[in-house]
């Protein structure tokens, strides 16, 4: 960690909903006036599309199950790279995957191939990753001990699976067949990759339906916000003003010491809520460490 060049991570799953927590720290920013250096997980997988799928059915011919999700088919020690050299000089090297044809045009390349890597702009004010792996550790490779703020997008699995199943198969062209497939094939390494980064974050952010979600692989629709609850839990509680954000979020409530529960539609809200404070912490200490 560093606090000349802080790192923010938001961390979880395909389909868990981190895209819509990118989208609040980027109002968080906007707002703040924060320069935040924006770096893609997707950035630091091994192989681009093509080469993927070739990958995945050499390593089915062994047996083997090759995912997204772990590290044969990442670049982890490039990611952790990333960070070390970020915090120590608010650098580093990175690059771009582009997922569909208007992100590939501008470059003038296919979807789903990367672009070169190359050095980042200098004079950012911090760099926020999201991603499968911000929080990820794996032998010596170590992401997580270079974050300062870790954050976790957990919803409970079935909802998972059903924001994956409707995202692949409506905007990606995918069968419901071909999404299931893949979220087996991975499983090994969501547990043993995906699993253990949520107990090293410093917040979670768990999405609870409150209708039934029992069988995933049939459900017609994604439950809404309103039916649904946000489980946040602090690592480190004692940092919290729970009175103010109970008094501020309407309809929370506490569940446990370190664990607050907030209404579905209240997310972005009480992301902004608590996450500003923090973000002011971590660049004040930026401006007294130069």
């Amino acid at each position: 960690m560093s606090k000349k060049h802080p790192i923010i991570a938001v961390t979880g799953s395909s389909g868990a909903g981190t895209t819509t927590v990118k989208h609040a720290f980027g109002d968080i920013f906007r707002r703040e006036g924060v320069n935040a250096a924006v770096v893609e997980g997707d950035s630091f997988h091994r192989y681009n599309r093509a080469e993927m799928k070739e990958a995945i059915k050499a390593a089915s011919i062994t047996g083997k199950n090759l995912s997204h999700f772990g590290p044969d088919a990442n670049l982890f020690d490039k990611l952790e790279k990333l960070f070390r050299e970020y915090g120590e000089t608010g650098v580093g090297q990175t690059r771009l995957y582009l997922h569909d044809q208007s992100e590939a045009a501008p470059h003038n390349q296919e979807p789903g191939t990367f672009t070169p890597w190359k050095p980042m702009e200098p004079g950012s004010d911090l760099l926020f990753y999201e991603g499968l792996h911000g929080g990820v550790v794996d032998g010596s490779v170590d992401v997580a001990k270079w974050v300062d703020l870790l954050i976790g997008v957990v919803p409970i699995v079935n909802l998972e699976w059903i924001q994956k199943i409707h995202r692949d198969t409506a905007q990606r062209g995918y069968t419901a067949e071909a999404v299931t497939d893949t979220i087996l094939r991975r499983m090994h390494d969501y547990v043993h990759y995906i699993t253990p980064q949520f107990s090293r974050t410093h917040i979670n952010f768990q999405r609870v339906p409150l209708v039934d979600t029992s069988n995933p692989f049939i459900a017609r629709d994604i439950p809404t916000p309103t039916e649904s609850l946000i489980v946040i839990r602090f690592r480190e509680a004692r940092k919290q003003n729970f009175p103010y954000l109970l008094q501020m979020i309407d309809g929370s409530f506490m569940s446990r010491p370190n664990t607050i529960v907030v209404p579905g539609g209240k997310m972005g809200f009480a992301m902004e809520i608590i996450l500003t404070p923090i973000i002011h912490v971590l660049l004040e200490s930026k401006r007294h460490a130069k």
